[in-house]
């Protein structure tokens, strides 16, 4: 299992800081699980979407995602702490055409 990750899987420093990536492509394991855990898209549909990836690659990116469950959670919650910590920095350009 670990060689056919490695054929699919990577992560280089200079990539999104490291975080695990697919290989040949700027899409994280995170954006995957993203589509597929929490907006419940099939393996099928994300294909749909990024036709460039195969099915192997997805399925590589989830069994990556569930073989370091902790690593890439916590991945998620740098990355909302990061937003959230952006945000007041940054006007809404909606909530100012409402008017609030």
């Amino acid at each position: 299992m670990e060689n056919v990750l490695v054929q699919h899987i990577v992560s280089t420093p200079d990539v999104f800081g490291g975080k695990p990536r697919i290989h040949g492509h700027r899409i994280r394991v995170m954006d995957i699980v993203t589509w597929h855990e929490k907006r419940g898209l099939s393996p099928d549909e994300i294909l749909d979407l990024y036709p460039g990836l195969t099915l192997a690659d997805v399925h590589a990116a989830l069994a990556y995602y569930f073989d370091h469950k902790a690593e890439i959670e916590s991945d998620f919650e740098d990355e909302a702490a990061f937003v959230y910590e952006l945000r007041p920095h940054y006007a809404s350009v909606l909530r100012e055409k409402l008017g609030d």
